[in-house]
């Protein structure tokens, strides 16, 4: 069975890619995903914050320097990080691309244009076969959605002027015209798009009077909408399709494929039952494919994707109302 794939000029040995997860905070969790079977392991997000914080940083100590030993203004002191810092990131990077023989992604999480292409560069010289960007984003209540808009075009034509690897854009599902982003990105040069990110929706305490940052891992009911615009998009789009959120079982990993995704990333499953579950999934996938007579990915992904040539709000439109009707002839499944 033959389940090699390509996703933005990456060669994988699968379809089945590790999203960031506390499993890429070391060298060993790196090892342990890429000896569970995934095809690629996409890093933890380095954030904006933290190069600005050590951009900061560095700056202090340069000016404290120079006030204290004038006669030295040309020593420029190291500056001591914790881990998960930037250049321990690199380090990082550096020592899991020598370490395993799948490509590693590293991903870049913030929302400004500003100072992102030099730390591109960085990750790029560092070893990371490409970069995903992670633009997460929550807009004030004055800036305008085609304002939104033009800063994830701007973050992405400046990351992909700077670096010569592929860069993924991983988009959240609160656009106004989720696929008319899609295409704009495509056109501005993403090598994939990955749908969807999940926004941190935090909770409310009523005793404690507090608001608690959850961060909740996924289920399968999350991948709707993604299937959804991944079903739209394909054909439509020259970058590849990347979906992630609500992969618990082999037939989540299935459902993406048919419907036109070129590669499946799985972030809760791996951490609720461990890196070694990557091949369960994996084996289940061949099962199913077998059972059907698929002997490689091409002949089943964006088997059931919408057609190019077809309407495809008219299509949308069909399927809500035969769930309507179907929902209200008894015909409702809430499993």
């Amino acid at each position: 069975m033959d389940l090699s794939t390509n996703y933005m000029r990456l060669a994988l040995r699968n379809p089945l890619v590790a999203s960031p997860s506390p499993l890429s905070y070391s060298l060993d969790g790196i090892k342990r995903l890429a000896d569970g079977g995934v095809g690629a392991i996409v890093m933890f997000s380095l954030f904006e914050e933290q190069l600005r914080e050590q951009a900061a940083r560095s700056i202090r100590l340069v000016e404290e320097t120079a006030e204290s030993f004038p006669e030295a203004l040309d020593y420029f002191p190291s500056v001591v990080e914790e881990d998960g810092g930037p250049r321990s990131y690199l380090v990082l990077l550096e020592r899991a691309v020598a370490s395993v023989d799948i490509p590693v992604i590293a991903s870049l999480n913030g929302v400004t244009p500003e100072g992102w292409t030099d730390y591109a560069r960085a990750l790029q010289d560092a070893g990371a076969a490409a970069i995903e960007l992670n633009i997460y984003y929550l807009p004030d209540v004055a800036m305008s959605g085609r304002e939104v808009e033009r800063r994830h075009i701007d973050v992405l034509e400046r990351v992909r002027a700077a670096v010569t690897v592929p860069v993924a854009v991983k988009l959240g599902p609160f656009f106004s015209s989720p696929g008319e982003m899609a295409l704009r990105l495509d056109e501005a040069g993403a090598d994939a798009l990955v749908l969807f990110n999940r926004f941190l929706q935090p909770d409310i305490d009523p005793e404690q009077l507090v608001v608690l940052p959850r961060v909740n891992l996924s289920s399968p009911v999350v991948a709707r909408a993604a299937r959804t615009w991944i079903a739209l998009l394909r054909g439509k789009v020259r970058a590849s399709l990347a979906a992630t959120s609500g992969v618990e079982v082999s037939a989540d990993v299935a459902r993406y494929l048919l419907a036109g995704a070129d590669v499946v990333m799985s972030t809760s499953a791996l951490l609720r039952h461990g890196p070694g579950y990557a091949a369960e999934l994996l084996d289940g996938l061949t099962a199913w494919m077998s059972r059907k007579g698929f002997d490689d990915l091409a002949r089943v992904r964006g088997l059931l994707a919408v057609p190019a040539e077809t309407d495809a709000a008219a299509y949308e439109r069909a399927g809500y109302v035969s769930a309507m009707r179907a929902a209200n002839a008894g015909a409702y499944n809430p499993w």
